[in-house]
């Protein structure tokens, strides 16, 4: 028995230690130490909607190291660092949150130290565990209660939010729960395979032909020849993240496109980068020879990406980085580029254009083109059938419904199979993606289910989760009889004669 008290001691001692920095018993300001609890406990619910936001991000995290490198002009992976970053202070959020959970159930003061009070908001995590604990509170918190209208009010509130939380399903509407699923959305290839060979160059687009991408997504600029070439980066310092202008031409590496000719520009090394900087944590599943091909890429004319299209029946759909910056179609890039593409000799039909400035005149020399728009309205008024946005800009009733009439509907950049699988059950005709090689192989959605299925599933958890809270508020109650009849028993022995 001793021993249990000086263990059950010392573990009180390090729990408040760990929690508040006092060693000693100190039971100052415990109202303001619940405010800071019961901040905590606030900002962990915020910190956890923030994970999950980041968790939904993810998908698009090269955008967000393009973006940090514009302004940062350094190519590393800040999406990662914030995530690692943010993973260990969720783990620091999570164990303070338990502790003050740990706190509360032997009812030891809760004075949460200045330093946990600083870092908290910046916290993460802790709410799954935290919200398993809740029940077992709950009911503590239920039999403890003194007056009824307490009791009333505290099962209530949670009965209220164990409703909600049992009966959301019927508020779900879910594409994925179906019967009938839609095709396989078609791959477009983004700026090629940039997982599996540095953007834009031939390597990547190669590499992508063996995904099955129905076509290629590229960026298209114009030289000082006024020769197209490809590259996504535009306007000043456009070469300095992916490729070596910095090395081969000193001082012009502030330069813009119009700086520099299609000789020049193909002097350049735009692979080493890749090689080098990892930016999808992707290299590793590289051969040796796959990394010396990648590390000697060089920057591609469009020209070279139709003859690969036109070799292998693929399509081609672009963006004109410098198209707004144009005086007039006969010379803007518009024109220099559809006449490059004539000349090629590639069936019209695979060409996906997407440049809105010079519609009309680009649909005058080249009637065969397929023309795409960034929105709904733009494409009605120009009785068009055929949509490129972002995939987080339709929800699954829109595509659902564009696709009933006949519109294709392309959503951009979708690399997670969880999205891809979500956009599937929506009926997206295709989409554009870094991850061709990961997508291919995927002959089914992840989260697709039947719909009688799906209700054998929320049934049977409800009804275990319900048995397992009932079980859990018969425990406590019959635990507090127990205490209850014993102390009853205590204070009726008799005292013993002197």
């Amino acid at each position: 028995m001793w021993k249990k008290t000086t263990m059950f001691s010392i573990g009180r001692t390090c729990l408040r230690g760990i929690y508040s920095c006092q060693w000693n018993n100190q039971n100052k300001r415990q109202n303001r130490a619940c405010c800071w609890f019961s901040f905590l406990s606030f900002v962990s619910i915020l910190a956890l909607s923030w994970m999950y936001v980041c968790f939904i991000a993810f998908n698009d995290h090269n955008d967000v190291n393009w973006l940090a490198f514009k302004t940062l002009k350094k190519w590393v992976s800040w999406y990662m660092i914030v995530m690692v970053v943010s993973a260990v202070l969720a783990t620091y959020c999570l164990l303070l949150l338990v502790f003050g959970l740990l706190h509360l159930a032997i009812r030891e003061p809760l004075n949460l130290h200045w330093l946990h009070k600083a870092t908290a908001p910046f916290l993460q995590l802790g709410a799954v565990v935290a919200l398993t604990l809740i029940s077992w509170l709950v009911f503590q918190s239920y039999h403890r209660a003194k007056t009824a209208a307490c009791k009333v009010f505290i099962m209530m509130t949670f009965l209220v939010v164990s409703a909600a939380v049992f009966l959301c399903p019927l508020a779900i509407c879910s594409p994925c729960i179906t019967s009938n699923l839609p095709p396989k959305p078609a791959l477009v290839g983004h700026r090629g395979a940039p997982m599996m060979a540095p953007e834009n160059t031939m390597m990547s687009f190669r590499k992508s032909i063996e995904c099955d991408v129905v076509a290629f997504e590229t960026d298209v600029q114009l030289s000082e020849d006024m020769k197209p070439f490809l590259m996504h980066d535009n306007g000043s310092s456009f070469l300095l993240r992916t490729t070596d202008v910095k090395d081969k031409f000193l001082g012009r590496d502030g330069g813009m496109n119009t700086n520099f000719t299609l000789q020049e520009l193909q002097t350049l090394n735009a692979g080493e980068w890749f090689v080098r900087t990892d930016p999808f944590q992707s290299v590793s599943s590289l051969s040796k020879q796959e990394k010396m091909e990648a590390s000697n890429q060089k920057v591609p004319s469009l020209s070279e990406l139709l003859v690969m299209a036109k070799k292998h029946n693929v399509s081609l759909i672009f963006d004109l980085k410098n198209e707004k910056n144009s005086t007039g179609f006969q010379k803007s890039d518009s024109y220099y580029t559809t006449e490059t593409i004539k000349k090629s000799g590639i069936s019209q039909d695979k060409i996906w254009w997407l440049s809105p400035e010079y519609r009309h005149d680009v649909r005058n020399i080249a009637p065969g083109f397929k023309q795409v728009y960034h929105n709904e309205q733009d494409m009605n008024a120009d009785g068009g059938g055929f949509l490129n946005m972002k995939y987080s800009s339709l929800n699954a009733r829109e595509i659902s419904e564009l696709r009933k009439k006949n519109v294709s509907v392309n959503l951009w950049v979708v690399n997670e199979r969880w999205l891809f699988s979500l956009l599937w059950c929506s009926g997206a005709s295709s989409v554009t993606t870094n991850a061709c090689h990961i997508l291919k192989n995927m002959y089914k959605p992840d989260w697709h289910l039947e719909p009688n299925i799906y209700m054998v599933i929320w049934i049977s958890a409800d009804v275990i989760s319900l048995l397992l809270m009932f079980g859990m508020y018969l425990w406590q109650r019959r635990r507090k009889n127990h205490v209850f009849r014993q102390n009853k028993s205590e204070r009726r022995l008799p005292l013993l004669p002197r």
